[in-house]
């Protein structure tokens, strides 16, 4: 079931959620790098550095250093292709699994608070 929520409270819950992730996380990550993850959590694999590229409408290096990040802080991994040596496939982990729940919840409990 669809909430309805307005401009200025749907701003609220975003402001709501990432200043109550930059207080408690210590991973901090930027719109894109978040853009990215979410997509890798939400979308069905395979992913490769080529593909996330072409879907957010960015270089291949871009991936690639936000990939860096992300796998320092143990939210993704990158292995070889077996099929095709020259992709690199993106892998989900453990770590990057609790952090997006641990996410997810965050924003239903402030989405709970919201006044309707």
């Amino acid at each position: 079931m669809p909430i309805e929520l307005t401009a200025s409270q749907a701003l609220g819950l975003w402001h709501a959620v990432t200043l109550d992730q930059v207080r408690h996380d210590e991973r901090d990550l930027t719109l894109r790098q978040m853009a990215i993850l979410l997509h890798i959590y939400l979308v069905p694999p395979p992913h490769t550095v080529r593909g996330l590229a072409a879907e957010l409408n960015v270089t291949k290096p871009v991936i690639t250093r936000a990939l860096d990040t992300m796998g320092e802080m143990g939210l993704v991994d990158r292995v070889r292709d077996e099929r095709d040596r020259r992709n690199v496939v993106i892998k989900r982990t453990i770590g990057g699994a609790l952090y997006l729940e641990k996410l997810g919840d965050l924003v239903r409990d402030h989405g709970r608070r919201l006044p309707f």
